[in-house]
C-alpha cells in the first residue's frame, strides 16, 4: 500500500494529543456495533465502557496547511481506499500450533474479540502490561487493514485473593476493587492502550454465569457436590484438555480430594496474564473439593464458606449461595457480549492450562458450538539475572510506574513491547529499556525535524515537483525519498500480516527515519560547504547553491511515520499520573522527565552509526571520542539495534 493511497491524512487518533482545541473521538478503530449475538446487557449491569469520557481520544492540533497537504496527497485514490478489499493476515494459532489465514466468522470485517482482563485486588505489573499491549497491537493491527474489531475485556472483582485483602484491610469489596480497577485503566491510558468496547465485571454478571451453569447441568456436565458447590465433569467432556496444550489427563493426579481444606485459602488462579507459575497440568489453579466426583473436576461455583467468606462477596442464587469460579465467568462475559462463537481470544502463554482449555470444555459443553476459532498467547516478561518470569507469587514484579517513573520511559516500555515478537520471553532489563528510550529519542528528533521543516515552507510545496524551490523537477513518481517510503511501507504491511513481525515493522519505521535523516544530513553539508566556499580567502566557484530540502519528499516521510504509529502507538503524550483518589497530582510531585542526553549528543551518536555503516573507522572513533568528551558513553548493541548511551559517572 503506497502512502499516497493508504493515508486519508490526518485523522491521527493518538492519545493525550495536547490541544485545548482539539475535538473529542472515539478510539480509531471502527467497531461493530451490530453483533452477532442479541444479548444485550440490561440496564442494571453497568459496565466500564469506552463511552466514558475517561476513554476518549483526541486529534492531535495539526495546523491548516498540513491538513490541506495530506488530504491533497490523498484525495486522488480515496475512493479506491474505501472499496479495496480486506488484506489477508497470518496469526499464530494456538489452537493448531502454527501459523494460519485468519478468516472472521463472519466471512467480512467484523471481528469479535475476548481478552483476559486483570484481578483487580493490587496493582497490575509490567509483565502484565505486556499481555494488554499484545492485545492492543493486534486490534492496532487489523483494524489498519480495515477490520472492525469489537473487544471485551473482562474484570475479575471478586476471588479469593480479593477476599483475603478485604478483609486484612478492613476495607468493602467494592472499595478495594475499584480502587485497583481505577489505577489499571489510568495505566492503560498512560501507555496510549486503545481501550474495549467493555470491561464487564464479574460481579454484575452472577445472573449469567449461573444460567451457564445450568445449561451444563442440564447437558450432563455439572453436578452440584454436598457443601453446595458446583463443579465441571471432565470426565464427561470428550476431549478435555487436547485443544491448547493436548493435555495427556491420564497422567493427572488421580487421587487430589484429600487437600480440600488447605487449598480453600491459597491463590485460586486470575485473569493477570504473565502471574501465575508456569503450565502445571498436575493440578487445577481452584482449590479441590473432599466430595467432589473426579479429582480433575473444576468449580463452576463456590459455595458459601462462613469462616472465609464475606456478605459482600456472596450471592443468594436460584442454584445456592455462594460465588463465582474463576475459569466460568469469561465464558459467561464471552457470551453475553460478543455470543457463542467469537473469532479471536487472546491472554499468556500460562493461561493456557487450566484457564483457557477450561472455558472452552465450559463455552463448548453448555452451547454445543465451537467456542473460539483463533487463540494468541504472548510470552512473559523476564526480569533479573536469571532471567526469571516477572509474577508476584515470586515478589519481583515491578509496577508500571516503579519501573517507569518518567513519561519517557513509559512511552520506552510501550515501544520496548510493540517492537517485539509477542509470542517470545521478553528481558525487561536496564539495557533494553534504555536502547528502547535511545530509539525513541532519535525517532522524536526527526519528527520535531520534519515538522519545523514542513510547517514553516508547507504552502509553498508543488506536488508536481519532486523538489521544492526548482520548479523543474521530477515527478513524484522518481522522488528517492517517496520511492524509499513507499517500499518500508509496504515491507511494514507484509510484517504485520505475517503475524504481527514487529520486529521487522520497526525496520520499516526505522527506515523512513534514516530517509529523513539522510536528507537533513544532505542539506547541511552543503550549507556548511557553501558557508566554508564563501567565506574562503580563494573562493574559486561563486556559483554554489544549495539544493533546497526535499520537502515533498519529506512530506511523504511524516505521513509514513504517522501511517506507521496506527499500529505503534508511541507518538503520544502520556498523560498525567493522579492520586490514589483519582485525583490530579500537583506538578512538583511529577517526576522530572528524563533529559539528561542532549540533542547534540544523539545526533554525534547517529553520525557515529553512520559512519559505522560506511566504514569509516577512524571518523567513528572520533565522533567515540567527542561523545566521551561531553561526558557521555556509547554502548553496541549486538545483532545491530540502536546504541545505549548513558551519562558518565
Amino acid at each position: 500500500m503506497k502512502l499516497s493511497t493508504a493515508w486519508s491524512t490526518t485523522i491521527l487518533l493518538i492519545a493525550g494529543s495536547s490541544s485545548s482545541s482539539s475535538s473529542s473521538v472515539d478510539a480509531f478503530q471502527p467497531i461493530a456495533h451490530k453483533h452477532r449475538a442479541s444479548r444485550t446487557s440490561p440496564a442494571s449491569k453497568p459496565t466500564i465502557s469506552r463511552n466514558d469520557p475517561k476513554f476518549k481520544f483526541r486529534l492531535p492540533s495539526l495546523s491548516p496547511s498540513t491538513l490541506l497537504l495530506q488530504m491533497k496527497m490523498a484525495s486522488d485514490s480515496e475512493e479506491q481506499v474505501a472499496e479495496s478489499p480486506l488484506r489477508g493476515v497470518n496469526l499464530f494459532n494456538s489452537l493448531t500450533n502454527q501459523k494460519d489465514p485468519f478468516t472472521p466468522l463472519s466471512q467480512s470485517k467484523a471481528v469479535s474479540m475476548y481478552t483476559c482482563g486483570p484481578t483487580v485486588y493490587d496493582y497490575a505489573h509490567v509483565g502484565n502490561f505486556r499481555a494488554f499491549l499484545t492485545y492492543d497491537v493486534l486490534k492496532r493491527a487489523l483494524s489498519y487493514f480495515k477490520y472492525d474489531v469489537d473487544h471485551i475485556c473482562n474484570l475479575t472483582d471478586v476471588d479469593d485473593k480479593i477476599i483475603a485483602r478485604c478483609t486484612r484491610e478492613d476495607r468493602s469489596l467494592l472499595d478495594v476493587t475499584r480502587t485497583y480497577e481505577r489505577k489499571f485503566m489510568e495505566d492503560l491510558e498512560a501507555l496510549n492502550i486503545i481501550p474495549a468496547r467493555s470491561y464487564p465485571r464479574a460481579t454484575e454478571h452472577i445472573d449469567e454465569m449461573v444460567e451457564l451453569i445450568q445449561m451444563l447441568e442440564s447437558n450432563g456436565l455439572a453436578y452440584q457436590s454436598e457443601e453446595g458447590s458446583w463443579y465441571f465433569n471432565v470426565e464427561k467432556k470428550e476431549g478435555y484438555g487436547q485443544q491448547l496444550v493436548k493435555l495427556d489427563v491420564g497422567n493427572m493426579k488421580k487421587n487430589a480430594s484429600g487437600v480440600a481444606g488447605a487449598q480453600r485459602n491459597t491463590d485460586d488462579g486470575d485473569d493477570d496474564e504473565s502471574d501465575d507459575d508456569d503450565i502445571d497440568i498436575d493440578m487445577d489453579a481452584d482449590e479441590y473439593d473432599a466430595d467432589k466426583v473426579g479429582a480433575r473436576d473444576f468449580a463452576l461455583w463456590k459455595a458459601y464458606k462462613p469462616e472465609f467468606d464475606r456478605d459482600d462477596a456472596i450471592w443468594d442464587t436460584v442454584i445456592g449461595k455462594g460465588r463465582p469460579g474463576w475459569h466460568l465467568e469469561c465464558s459467561a462475559m464471552a457470551r453475553k457480549y460478543l455470543g457463542d462463537s467469537i473469532d479471536i481470544h487472546c491472554g499468556g502463554i500460562d493461561l493456557k492450562f487450566p484457564h483457557h482449555e477450561n472455558e472452552i470444555a465450559q463455552s463448548e459443553g453448555a452451547t454445543g458450538k465451537n467456542f473460539c476459532s483463533c487463540w494468541l498467547h504472548n510470552g512473559f516478561v523476564n526480569i533479573g539475572e536469571k532471567d526469571e518470569k516477572m509474577s508476584k507469587s515470586k515478589g519481583n514484579f515491578l509496577t508500571l510506574r516503579t519501573a517507569c517513573p518518567t513519561n519517557d520511559e513509559i512511552r520506552a516500555y510501550r515501544y520496548l513491547v510493540v517492537s517485539s515478537q509477542y509470542r517470545n520471553p521478553l528481558s525487561f532489563t536496564k539495557a533494553a529499556t534504555g536502547a528502547a528510550k535511545g530509539a525513541l529519542k532519535r525517532m522524536d528528533s526527526v519528527m520535531m525535524q520534519l515538522n519545523n521543516a514542513l510547517d514553516l515552507n508547507l504552502d509553498g510545496i508543488d506536488h508536481g515537483d519532486a523538489k521544492n524551490g526548482n520548479g523543474n523537477g521530477d515527478d513524484n513518481n522518481n522522488n528517492e525519498i517517496i520511492a524509499k517510503v513507499n517500499k518500508e511501507l509496504e515491507n511494514f504491511e507484509n510484517a504485520l500480516a505475517d503475524d504481527l513481525s514487529m520486529p521487522r515493522a520497526a525496520a520499516s519505521l526505522f527506515g523512513v527515519v534514516k530517509a529523513a535523516e539522510t536528507e537533513f544530513k544532505r542539506y547541511k553539508k552543503e550549507e556548511k560547504a557553501k558557508a566554508s566556499n564563501s567565506d574562503s580567502d580563494y573562493n574559486t566557484d561563486e556559483t554554489l547553491e544549495v539544493t533546497p530540502l526535499d520537502l515533498v519528499g519529506l512530506a511523504s516521510v511524516r505521513d509514513a511515520m504517522h501511517q506507521m504509529d496506527q499500529v505503534f502507538g508511541i507518538f503520544y503524550e502520556v498523560p498525567k499520573e493522579k492520586n490514589d483518589d483519582g485525583s490530579k497530582k500537583d506538578e512538583k510531585d511529577e517526576p522530572a522527565e528524563d533529559s539528561s542526553i542532549p540533542d547534540e549528543v544523539m545526533e554525534l551518536v547517529q553520525s557515529r552509526t553512520d559512519a559505522k555503516e560506511a566504514k569509516d573507522w577512524d571518523l567513528a572513533d572520533s565522533l567515540r571520542s567527542r561523545i566521551t568528551e561531553l561526558g557521555f558513553a556509547v554502548k553496541d548493541v549486538k545483532g545491530g539495534g540502536d546504541p545505549i548511551v548513558s551519562r558518565l559517572d
